[in-house]
């Protein structure tokens, strides 16, 4: 029995709409496992957030230092001397981070980071609030108290973070705010921003009281100190400036709730749109 051959316009037709199909799958691919990304990303920002709380339940109620002065300690970890890389253990906050006791790594991060040799490493594609909590205006090696943060929904604790370089991107372990405060509060000098928009152009953020949501950008600074455009890398500020926003526990945006972010899930759900 002699069988038709396919025609050139059915070919044609059967190879469009595997090339659509395959486009679409890839699509969703792409979108599912950035979803993961980010849901696992949350998931250890809250831990962290909790591991910090139950830190100062055990230190009197203040929250773990950002650093020691010298240099050698901070919140994720140590060094033997200002030469070397921070090693995960011996952080002020690692004992609190599980049986491993060292921090996950960003998941989001670890598909845009660049080349550029780090000499902030060690914290996971993760900023702490080392000018409010982590530290105080006027002594940035004094922790705040829970009781120094009035609205703990609205103060923030850490932030999905990184640092722009000419040769790529690094990680970098305190989420900046706006400027430097002097002890009185006002501006002492403009600081470089940190936080790292790279949950499909959002931040993820762990605020005091351990919920986590994702948060649009609301300004950028062009060309930082190290010759990176911050711009774009996706790394900025979100949330108003006037007197340093969400990062100070007693600006107008946190005890007005200005702007205030939406309640979310540790998964991340919710966040300014």
């Amino acid at each position: 029995m002699k069988r038709r051959a396919f025609t050139l316009l059915e070919v044609m037709l059967t190879v469009t709409i595997i090339a659509i199909l395959a486009t679409a799958t890839a699509g969703l691919y792409r979108w599912s496992r950035t979803r993961a990304c980010i849901a696992l990303s949350s998931s250890n920002l809250h831990q962290l957030a909790l591991a910090n709380l139950t830190y100062a339940a055990d230190h009197a109620g203040y929250f773990c230092p950002a650093q020691d002065e010298r240099n050698l300690r901070r919140w994720h970890g140590s060094r033997t001397n200002i030469e070397k890389s921070f090693e995960p253990a011996g952080g002020f906050l690692t004992p609190y981070l599980g049986n491993d006791k060292r921090l996950e790594t960003c998941p989001l991060l670890l598909r845009v980071l660049g080349g550029a040799a780090s000499f902030e490493d060690g914290s996971g594609g993760y900023g702490y609030n080392a000018t409010y909590v982590g530290g105080q205006p006027g002594n940035i090696y004094s922790p705040a108290a829970l009781l120094d943060i009035e609205v703990p929904a609205r103060t923030v604790m850490f932030t999905t973070t990184a640092l722009s370089r000419d040769e790529g991107l690094q990680e970098y372990p305190f989420s900046e705010p706006h400027f430097a405060p002097a002890e009185d509060g006002g501006r002492a000098w403009d600081l470089q921003p940190s936080v790292h928009f790279r949950a499909d152009g959002k931040a993820l953020v762990a605020w005091c009281d351990g919920h986590v949501t994702l948060e649009a950008p609301g300004a950028w600074k062009d060309t930082n100190f190290y010759g990176g455009n911050n711009e774009k890398a996706g790394i900025g500020w979100f949330g108003p400036e006037e007197e340093n926003g969400f990062w100070n526990p007693h600006s107008p945006a946190v005890l007005n709730g200005g702007n205030a972010p939406a309640e979310a899930s540790p998964e991340g759900k919710g966040g300014h749109k």
